[in-house]
Parts: C-alpha cells; sequence; structure tokens
C-alpha cells in the first residue's frame, strides 16, 4: 500500500475536501493550507507578522487534528518536503511540529518523524531546536524524553554528516537553546560510524588533549588525518596570540569568523584573510564593522577588492539574493551606525556604487510566477514611517517591491490610491529606488480605502490574479472593504484571485477574510515577507 501525501494545491477555487488515495478519506483542502501556513512561517491563520510566533500546541490545532485523524506519516512527509524545498521563511515552526509528531501514539508517525530529523536539520542550531522543543512537550509528562526512538534519531544525524562538514559544524555552532554537542552525545549514547566519526566524538567529549593523546602514534586513514588536521587548525587559531599563525591557518583551512578569537577580529589583516571565502550574505553585514576597523579605508586596495566580490555576478547568482536583501544592506551601510550596537562609521561611495550594482544585478535572482498583478501603494498617510522587521521605509519597501515585479513578470500594473483616487503608475527598467519611490508619492492624500485597487480592476474588467496591497497601518473602508471587493471581483470575472494586504507598520491587521485560503494578511516588512508573497502566489501555502 502507496503512503498518502499531502499534495492539495492551496487555491481559493479548491473543492472543500480532496480524496486520499490510500484509506477512502477525505482530508479538508482548507486544513492542508493551514499546516503548509504553520510550517511556513509558524501561524495556521492568514496573517504574518515579522514579530516572531510562540510557538505551542494551542498554535498547531490542525497539526494535531490532522495527527489524530490518522495523517501522521502525511504530516511528516510534508514536515520533511517543506525543509527539502527550502519553503519556510522559518525554521522553529517545522522543527515543532516534527518534535509533535514524535510525540504522537502512532508507532509509524513517530518512527517516520524520527527518520526525517536528519533531512530537516541542515545546522546544529536546528538540532539543538528540535531537543528543546522535545523536552517542552515531555514535561509534565510521564516517563523521561530520552527513548530509543530519539537516542538513535540523533545518533543516526552525526553519523550520516560526512566527517569534515561535522568538524566544521560542531566547532562553528557548540551550544543553542540550553543544550551542547556534550549533551547529545551523551544522552543518545552514539555508536560512531566510522573513524573519522569516532575522532570528532572523542574531541566533542573529552577534548583536544585526549584526541592528541589518542592519535599521536596510530597508523592513522586519509579521512581521520583530514579531521585531525582540521580540528588542530581550529585549536591553533583559539590559542595563538600570534597574528601571522592566524592569518595562514584561516587561508589553508578556510576557518571562518566564528572559529576566531574576538582580539583578532580587530586585526585588518585577520578581516582581509576571512573576505577571501565570506559569503556575500556574512559579508554584507560586515561592511561597517569592516569600515570603522579602517580595512576599508576610502580609495584602498581592500575598498576594490570588497567592490569586486560585491559585483561578482556568478557570486550574485550563487547566492540567491532577493533584490530586497541588497536594498536592507546598502541601507544599513548607508546610515552610518548599527542599529543596536555603538559602531558608527563614514560609508564610503565606492561601496555604495558596488552595492547599487548588486542591487540591479540580483533582479534576476527573482523567478517570474507567471501570474497576472495588480500592486495598489496607499498614499493616503505618510508611508516614510520604518516598516517594522526591516530598516528601511514603508515606501522604499513599496518602491522596491514595485520595482521587482513589474520588472520580472509580464502582466504587472502598478497604483497609487487614496479615498477616491486611483492613478496608475508607469516604471521604467532605468529608474532607481529613489526615483520610484518620488513617483509614488505624487498625487495627494486622502483617507484609507483598501478596496480601490480591487474596484478600479472590476470597473476596467482588468483580468488579475493576484492584488498586492501597500499600506502603513489604516484599514479604513470606502464602499466596500477589500475582502468584499475581492469576492464581487472574483463572481463578476470568474478568476479565482488573491489579495495580500501589506500593512507595513503595524503589529495587527484583519483585512482578509479567516475562512478564505485567497487572502493574506502581512503585519511588517521583511526579507521573509518576500519569501511568504513568493509561496503565496504560488499556491505553496
Amino acid at each position: 500500500m502507496e503512503s498518502a501525501e499531502l499534495t492539495t494545491e492551496c487555491q481559493p477555487g479548491a473543492g472543500e475536501s480532496l480524496q486520499n488515495s490510500v484509506d477512502g478519506h477525505r482530508v479538508d483542502a482548507a486544513n492542508l493550507c493551514r499546516l503548509r501556513r504553520f510550517l511556513c512561517f509558524g501561524s495556521e491563520g492568514n496573517t504574518f507578522s515579522t514579530k516572531e510566533p510562540s510557538l505551542g500546541m494551542e498554535s498547531a490545532l490542525t497539526l494535531i487534528q490532522l495527527l489524530e485523524n490518522g495523517k501522521g506519516c502525511d504530516v511528516v512527509e510534508e514536515i520533511r518536503r517543506f525543509g527539502q524545498d527550502g519553503r519556510a521563511v522559518r525554521s522553529n515552526p517545522a522543527l515543532f511540529a516534527l518534535a509533535v509528531c514524535t510525540q504522537h501514539s502512532d508507532a509509524r508517525t513517530k518512527q517516520a518523524a524520527f527518520r526525517a530529523l536528519k533531512d530537516l536539520c541542515h545546522v546544529p542550531s536546528h538540532l539543538f531546536s528540535f531537543i528543546q522543543y522535545k523536552k517542552e512537550l515531555k514535561d509534565g509528562m510521564k516517563g523521561g524524553m530520552w527513548g530509543r526512538g530519539l537516542r538513535k534519531a540523533v545518533a543516526d544525524w552525526y553519523n550520516s554528516q560526512d566527517p569534515i562538514a561535522l568538524a566544521q559544524a560542531v566547532t562553528k555552532c557548540k551550544h543553542r537553546a540550553g543544550w551542547s554537542h556534550q549533551d547529545l552525545l551523551r544522552l543518545s549514547h552514539m555508536k560512531p560510524a566510522n573513524e573519522a566519526i569516532a575522532l570528532i566524538n572523542k574531541y566533542i567529549t573529552k577534548g583536544w588533549k585526549e584526541v592528541q593523546v589518542a592519535y599521536a602514534d596510530k597508523e592513522n586513514s586519509e579521512s581521520v588525518v583530514k579531521v585531525l588536521t582540521y580540528l588542530e587548525a581550529v585549536e591553533k587559531a583559539k590559542h595563538s596570540m600570534d597574528e601571522v599563525e592566524v592569518i595562514h591557518l584561516i587561508e589553508e583551512h578556510r576557518l571562518e569568523r566564528e572559529q576566531i578569537l574576538t582580539n583578532h577580529l580587530k586585526s585588518k589583516e585577520v578581516w582581509r584573510a576571512l573576505l577571501k571565502d565570506m559569503p556575500l550574505a556574512v559579508l554584507f553585514r560586515h561592511l561597517g564593522k569592516m569600515t570603522v576597523d579602517k580595512l576599508l579605508a576610502p580609495g584602498s586596495a581592500d575598498v576594490t577588492v570588497v567592490c569586486e566580490r560585491i559585483q561578482d555576478e556568478a557570486a550574485l547568482k550563487k547566492s540567491n539574493l532577493h533584490p530586497f536583501n541588497i536594498l536592507l544592506a546598502t541601507e544599513n551601510y548607508k546610515r552610518g551606525h548599527g542599529n543596536r550596537s555603538k559602531l558608527k562609521w563614514e560609508p564610503d561611495g565606492q561601496i555604495l556604487q558596488a552595492l547599487d550594482f548588486a542591487f540591479n544585478q540580483c533582479f534576476t535572482n527573482v523567478k517570474p510566477t507567471g501570474k497576472r498583478f495588480v500592486i495598489g501603494v496607499d498614499v493616503s498617510a505618510s508611508l516614510s514611517s520604518t516598516a517594522l522587521g526591516s530598516s528601511v521605509s514603508a515606501t522604499m519597501a513599496a518602491a522596491v517591491m514595485s520595482m521587482v515585479i513589474t520588472r520580472t513578470e509580464t502582466d504587472a500594473q502598478l497604483l497609487v490610491f487614496s479615498e477616491g483616487n486611483v492613478t496608475p503608475v508607469h516604471l521604467t527598467a532605468e529608474m532607481n529606488v529613489m526615483q520610484v519611490t518620488t513617483e509614488l508619492v505624487k498625487i495627494p492624500d486622502g483617507s484609507t480605502d483598501c478596496a480601490l485597487p480591487i474596484l478600479w480592476a472590476l470597473e476596467s474588467e482588468a483580468p488579475v490574479d493576484v492584488f498586492l496591497i501597500f499600506t502603513n497601518n489604516e484599514t479604513w473602508f470606502g464602499k466596500a472593504n477589500p475582502a468584499e471587493a475581492l469576492k464581487m471581483y472574483r463572481q463578476k470575472m470568474g478568476i479565482s484571485s488573491k489579495l495580500v494586504v501589506c500593512g507595513m507598520t503595524t503589529t495587527g491587521l484583519s483585512v482578509a477574510d479567516p475562512d478564505d485560503r485567497g487572502m493574506l494578511d502581512l503585519c511588517g516588512f521583511d526579507s521573509r515577507a518576500v519569501d511568504v508573497i513568493h509561496n503565496f502566489v504560488l499556491d505553496l501555502i
């Protein structure tokens, strides 16, 4: 008998239930979408918030219902698929859901959940978070949490890793959420699958000195020698006061910032060595720090090297960064000071030009959805406030999203609106962010009426798959609220259109009909919101 799969598409026009191919039971399509939204961003409802959700049994009612209805193995497969496909914008909800599945009374569900652990936990921090959720779920229940299933799953996670990759992982992330590698190896009673993993096990549990004694006079295999050499480099970097030696270790063994002493991170030469293999996303985060430390002095060779890295088209493609991510990096650097730290710097003009190039180049990273869009930007109130979850203004965030959609989709109409006023706006590929931002705020302001873009499309009979509305935090309605306007539009046009309302500066929004899977509210706006919109438009959540 084949295993059932949760393959229902989350389309607003879909039927109320779909036939399960295995046992004849009917699976509610809305419940599948609620599960997928929980796995994606941590809430079963129609609202994404940039604020981290609190995860608990009360927030995963659909998950629990599906488990109780005998769909445990299907749920585990969906969790595993989310982890592999990269649909989740937050890792913790899927880890929590998997922990819940391992607590279920059905033996097949528990076994499937434990098997999926190594597919879902890509880095040690994921594993530590999963273990902590297990602990929290087990609190108040009889018996311990470290049964045979969990012990085997944790042991399999370590044993399934490439030895060098595991050595890198355990030296970069040693503990998280109250757990350490030493805790997990001790409690899982892990038996190493090979000599190299056994070496790493001993390093974690006994320390480097014990490793040196145990392996000094042995005839070691090639894989063991590689791991020994790498761990020796990490240990030398941790204890060496010689800057030249540390630089040599970084360059030869590709050590990363997390493996270097804080004192050495004050050195320009050390940062110069780290830069060579630093991923672009990490490089962007540290531009301010490197400018403060005088590594990126105006006109220096180091600035030229960094600019070449930032403008490397192949590296930008590989990074898969969205233009909105580049905008955030640019504005953070341009601001000249950290959000929480005391660091202050003078932004370098050459670096800002390189970031602008990267911003435009990353439009090629955006995969078109093939949908027909109407983007509505509400100019009834000031959008100069900072969008929650970001460091940019609501206007700038709306401008960038407008640029992305109009450049990458073949059918997209941009509108600016306020009470009684809807104005189409034409953007060209040559316009920059500031020019687009200026274009969006040209028309007079008035009261908010978020239904106007939908009513405009209804009156002009324009075929639209997705209405994307950007507003501040006001949701006053005029002739009809947006949810009712969308239903009227669907009925007249015969299109299962979707509605996304982004309340850029609000912590609470209730435009979307909670019973309509084709509507979504966003509170605040950050890089994860970009992915949530993409997933929603493509019926993935």
